[in-house]
């Protein structure tokens, strides 16, 4: 079946952490993934996005961070660094930023379309947080 990966903005990781039993679907604004994990694949995404390289987004204090976890891990509600979102927000041609993000070992075999598609929801949510001074979150179900 695979990783569910839903990206959802919160106004604070205290309210973000409460998406933990149930996901975030009924509660927040969510874009619904699968494979596009929040720490290597959207890391890379906002490399690609920002110009930082690997080791500097790796470094962000938000990277990634575990803000709630159940059942021995196998649910997780982690951060999306802000400059991902406002690298999201601010994003111009999403259709070249999904071919080379496609290039990316980790999405080997994804379409750039499909990605452009997700990119395009990502980017809706994106402002939408940032319009509302919310941060972007991930709700990872295995």
């Amino acid at each position: 079946m695979g990783v569910m990966y839903d990206y959802f903005s919160a106004p604070s990781d205290e309210v973000a952490a409460e998406a933990i039993a149930d996901g975030p679907l009924q509660r927040f604004p969510t874009v619904e993934t699968k494979s596009l994990d929040p720490a290597v694949v959207m890391g890379q995404l906002e490399g690609l996005l920002t110009g930082r390289s690997w080791d500097d987004v790796r470094e962000d204090p938000q990277w990634a961070q575990g803000l709630a976890i159940e059942h021995d891990g196998e649910v997780l509600v982690l951060a999306v660094t802000d400059g991902l979102r406002d690298a999201l927000a601010a994003a111009g041609d999403l259709d070249e930023v999904a071919v080379r993000w496609a290039g990316i070992e980790e999405l080997d075999g994804f379409e750039p379309a499909v990605l452009a598609e997700t990119l395009r929801d990502l980017k809706a949510l994106a402002v939408e947080a940032v319009k509302n001074g919310e941060q972007l979150y991930c709700w990872a179900c295995v």
